[in-house]
């Protein structure tokens, strides 16, 4: 359960830096629009939004890295689906053995006879 309430604490960080990313171009934009322009602030803005959109980057791509291990079926922390899909395999081999030992015991019982 802790992991994933840090999923959802990172994804909600994550919408925060889409927020702030979005408000550095607006900031950069609004500098644009005056008549005399500081140019140092628009730069200033503009590298905060690019730091801002890496760290969205980055932090999407590791969530998109998660669920497509989790959605493929390889091993994931709190998962016990494979454990249960082996046991009920191992189930269906040992009813299928029985059974075809049962079928050789009848055969070789009617051979006997």
């Amino acid at each position: 359960m802790a992991a994933l309430t840090q999923r959802l604490k990172e994804l909600d960080d994550i919408e925060r830096d889409i927020t702030t990313a979005m408000q550095s171009a607006g900031q950069a934009i609004l500098e644009l629009s005056k008549d005399k322009p500081s140019l140092k602030q628009v730069e200033s803005q503009t590298s905060n939004f690019v730091k801002t959109l890496e760290n969205v980057e980055n932090g999407l791509t590791k969530h998109i890295t998660y669920l497509t291990q989790v959605s493929t079926g390889q091993a994931h922390e709190g998962s016990s689906y494979a454990s249960q899909k082996d046991l009920s395999m191992a189930w269906h081999r040992i009813h299928h053995a029985r059974a075809r030992l049962m079928e050789l015991e009848r055969l070789k019982n009617k051979h006997m006879q």
